[in-house]
């Protein structure tokens, strides 16, 4: 992400003009929202009409500007209790009606103010329909959004420029920028019944909490945790999280999830873990046009045929057969989800040791609760292997 802020914005500079240009050419102009300055980044839209600031605050949106698909943005306001990790990561954020006032008892600044203490530049007033028309027809690209002095008197066609100079998507490998440095342990709720490995490629704050509410004890490990590092700990399984960027950069993660397997650990990813468990299992990866993001996009679980309305965030999926059992180096595995909406492989699993994976988000920040019972399968496969 690159952003520069011109300081605090006055109300009158946030009512400002802003310009949002697309690497095709393609410009929507509107009010500059949050920060002013300049900030580029992949767009990608977001289909939640609910949980943005559990949005804002996902490290697997680095580098990415966020267009909210949901006309009125910021009705709850932000408070201190709901951020998925430490900071915003978006790079940008686009939405068309912001609230004008925050009403909620557990409000405690605005969203607007939130995105300007952090130095997130944002852009308000345009046709977010039409933008995420254009991106479902063309695909996720390289964005740029501009407004104050970076905007004032530039043309189109020298911004225009700076963006097609902006990093693709495509071959970023983020993970390390966005993971812990240091190791950190989530006490389990309760009587501790295990202790889990969680390898942080971009790990949601909920996800270990959920964990910690089955009795596990969680050892957060950074990015570049060595399977040394892993078994240091003793675990009774190991967890490999959600992250931005390709996975086809992640040769580390997937030469440890590898010696993981070897050894027969219970095992549990998700999201970018899931693209990890396919690379480590031979399968390749690809970048969807314009991926899956929101809290309401329909899987289904193959092994039981429940369908469930889950939250999602990747640009990316595995290239896995849907229809036969194929034969890895760690014994056989299989699709076991598959978004209902485009066949995109949402889940894998194998049938000779005990490892699974799936491309969503089961710890729903937010998100419906459809898929909490994953947290409860890994607990199964480490209370088996126990046995």
């Amino acid at each position: 992400m690159t952003t520069s802020i011109q300081g605090v914005a006055s109300q009158r500079q946030k009512a400002a003009p802003a310009v949002l240009v697309l690497e095709d050419g393609r410009i929507f102009r509107g009010r500059a929202y949050g920060a002013v300055g300049e900030t580029f980044g992949e767009a990608v839209f977001s289909t939640g009409m609910t949980g943005y600031q559990e949005t804002l605050t996902d490290p697997s949106y680095h580098r990415q500007v966020v267009v909210m698909t949901a006309p009125h943005v910021g009705n709850t306001g932000v408070n201190d209790e709901d951020p998925e990790s430490g900071r915003i990561w978006v790079s940008g954020y686009v939405v068309r009606d912001p609230a004008r006032v925050s009403s909620n008892w557990r409000a405690q600044r605005s969203l607007d103010e939130e995105l300007e203490r952090q130095g997130v530049v944002g852009i308000s007033g345009i046709d977010t329909r039409a933008l995420t028309r254009h991106l479902r027809e063309r695909g996720a690209m390289r964005v740029g959004i501009f407004s104050g002095e970076a905007w004032n008197g530039v043309r189109d066609e020298a911004l225009l420029a700076k963006v097609q100079e902006q990093p693709q998507m495509k071959g970023a490998n983020l993970s390390a920028e966005v993971a812990t440095k240091e190791a950190y342990v989530v006490p389990a709720i309760g009587t501790k019944k295990f202790t889990v490995a969680a390898v942080d490629l971009g790990i949601k704050g909920m996800t270990p909490h959920r964990m910690a509410e089955r009795g596990i004890e969680v050892h957060v490990l950074p990015a570049t945790a060595t399977a040394e590092d892993i078994y240091a700990v003793n675990p009774d399984g190991v967890f490999f999280s959600n992250g931005p960027g390709d996975p086809a950069t992640a040769d580390g993660p997937v030469a440890v999830m590898q010696a993981v397997l070897e050894r027969k650990t219970p095992l549990f990813g998700i999201c970018f873990g899931n693209q990890i468990l396919g690379r480590a299992l031979g399968f390749g990866t690809y970048k969807l046009k314009y991926g899956h993001r929101g809290i309401n996009q329909p899987v289904q679980d193959r092994t039981t045929g429940k369908v469930e309305v889950t939250a999602h965030n990747h640009g990316f999926a595995v290239d896995a057969p849907l229809d036969k059992v194929s034969d890895t180096p760690f014994g056989r595995a299989e699709v076991s989800h598959v978004c209902l909406n485009d066949q995109v492989v949402e889940g894998l699993q194998l049938l000779d040791q005990p490892a699974f994976s799936v491309q969503y988000h089961p710890e729903a920040a937010a998100g419906p609760h459809d898929a909490a019972y994953l947290f409860d399968r890994f607990v199964s496969l480490m209370e088996a292997e126990r046995a």
